[in-house]
């Protein structure tokens, strides 16, 4: 029972993972398949960022109070349709990013 849960554990931290990268996916365009381009020459480089900054961002962004480097409307379409579960995934995703 106990290797079980264990795996069960393995396997949904994989999966978490898994719905990160899904979502990363479309922010890749722009800024890079691991993070690492300024977005549009214009944004600061992501990769590895503190997931709790990434998160607050996000979330100032879809609410359309947050216009860093001018990217407030275009982040704002991009986040929009994120719920908050989904943010926390992409910001894990992206903090994990080297």
């Amino acid at each position: 029972m106990k290797k079980i849960a264990i795996a069960m554990i393995f396997a949904g931290s994989s999966l978490l993972m898994a719905d990160g990268a899904a979502i990363f996916a479309k922010c890749a365009g722009c800024h890079g398949q691991n993070g690492e381009k300024s977005a549009l020459g214009k944004s600061a480089i992501i990769k590895g960022e503190d997931a709790a900054k990434t998160v607050k961002l996000l979330e100032g962004y879809k609410a359309g109070t947050l216009n860093q480097h001018g990217m407030g409307a275009l982040m704002k379409g991009q986040v929009a349709s994120l719920t908050d579960a989904q943010i926390k995934e992409v910001a894990d995703y992206i903090a994990g990013l080297k």
